[in-house]
């Protein structure tokens, strides 16, 4: 099973700066998406890796980060 990992931010360099750092780690860009308009990232990982993806995401401030079982097809 997967999580799409929600981080929101208080300003998009931030989720910018989140987003690349995933992308540097080995995260596929077509499991990332950013929001630059609501400075949102959200990112489709299994269950095994959710929690690095939130470390991550912490990393870089947010204001808060939730996750919500991703529907499969």
């Amino acid at each position: 099973m997967s999580q799409t990992v929600t981080a929101a931010y208080d300003r998009v360099d931030k989720a910018t700066n989140a987003f690349h750092e995933l992308v540097a780690d080995g995260y596929a860009r077509e499991e990332i998406f950013l929001d630059n308009d609501t400075a949102q990232i959200k990112v489709i990982a299994p269950d095994s890796l959710q929690g690095a993806v939130e470390e991550i995401l912490k990393r870089h401030e947010p204001d808060s980060v939730w996750a919500r079982p991703f529907p499969e097809q």
